[in-house]
């Protein structure tokens, strides 16, 4: 029997163009649930974007993400960037309202007129020197003549460089460059760079490859050293007092979350950060307990001190910083009760 568009008797009356209509009718409210499903937020819901890098100081922005997607609070939405200079933009033009950024930049921020504060210190101790492996580099001695890339001039890795290369008399015999650190791993092994000082789990990264050496953890370089802070506007601070003080104490629970619960972490900033559950897991272990996350209240003699070692080293025209740092949120935030992932939010 020869093929026919015309129905049989009994059959649906339906021509084939309505048909083809209703079929995708079906198919375009499939694919509109399944977007709400993935992506959509009830509509009671507060967003507020956080801006961040993909290193473990800033590991509260993947897990405020994870624990307030769902419910009728506010979702903390972590907006991953690949570089400082344009989180400040995007803070600067409130694209974003908070933001995970290197610590000297949030001086060069105020200190070009933008109403910021300092209202929380991420996680510390989590950057590292490594160096091309074929130079077997033990000291910072060992990288005269050679090329060290930070994540740029505004940042404490910069800071503490210089410092350590006035100290240790090689002033003129080790150059810095800037470079963004997803991009530091590549030029190392493509043999464009000599070494490098970043924040994790970028250092691992050529460490676990084994195209690299550890020279130097921050910590026995640097104390206490501060990588990145976060950093909001004033005016918002003014406009959402309960919702900034929301914001730091979440980020300071899911630090000490993250610290009693390091695998549970990693599975889940793995994929915000596009990187292996492994590197990440080495990069919060290793060495062991090598992370602080309780050390989060901001300090005005700290930022100070940034603020010194920038005039010192023709980073900045002065030091101060009057009205920069505010503590407040973070010495009311409540740390007890942290057990399960979910408790990162359920403050008692």
């Amino acid at each position: 029997m020869p093929f026919s568009l015309k129905p049989s008797p009994g059959s649906s009356s339906l021509t084939l163009p309505t048909k083809l209509g209703n079929l995708f009718l079906v198919w375009l409210m499939l694919i509109s649930w399944l977007h709400f499903q993935l992506n959509n937020r009830p509509v009671s819901q507060k967003v507020v974007r956080m801006g961040y890098m993909p290193v473990v100081t800033n590991l509260a922005a993947p897990l405020l993400d994870y624990v307030s997607r769902h419910g009728d609070g506010v979702h903390f939405e972590a907006v991953k960037f690949s570089s400082f200079a344009e989180m400040a933009e995007a803070l600067r033009n409130d694209s974003i309202q908070a933001a995970f950024i290197i610590a000297p930049l949030a001086i060069v921020l105020r200190q070009q007129g933008v109403d910021v504060k300092v209202v929380l210190i991420g996680n510390r101790h989590e950057s590292t020197l490594v160096a091309r492996k074929t130079l077997n580099a033990k000291r910072l001695e060992d990288l005269s003549g050679r090329t060290i890339a930070v994540p740029m001039r505004y940042s404490g890795h910069n800071l503490c460089l210089l410092k350590m290369i006035e100290e240790k008399g090689l002033v003129g015999k080790i150059r810095v460059v800037e470079m963004n650190p997803p991009d530091m791993a590549s030029a190392l092994t493509s043999g464009a760079l000599d070494a490098y000082f970043v924040g994790e789990p970028f250092a691992a990264q050529t460490v676990l490859s084994n195209d690299a050496d550890v020279v130097a953890y921050v910590e026995s370089l640097w104390p206490d050293f501060i990588c990145n802070l976060v950093l909001v506007k004033n005016s918002w601070i003014d406009a959402n007092p309960s919702v900034v003080q929301k914001l730091v104490e979440l980020a300071a629970r899911s630090g000490l979350w993250a610290g009693r619960h390091p695998d549970k972490a990693a599975r889940i900033a793995s994929g915000y950060w596009n990187q292996s559950v492994e590197l990440v897991n080495y990069a919060l272990t290793t060495p062991s307990g090598r992370v602080v996350y309780d050390r989060f209240i901001p300090k005005t003699a700290e930022i100070q001190t940034l603020a010194d070692l920038m005039v010192h080293y023709n980073l900045a025209r002065q030091a101060d910083i009057t009205g920069l740092v505010d503590d407040r949120f973070a010495q009311a935030a409540s740390i007890d009760g942290i057990d399960d992932l979910e408790s990162i939010r359920l403050s008692k």
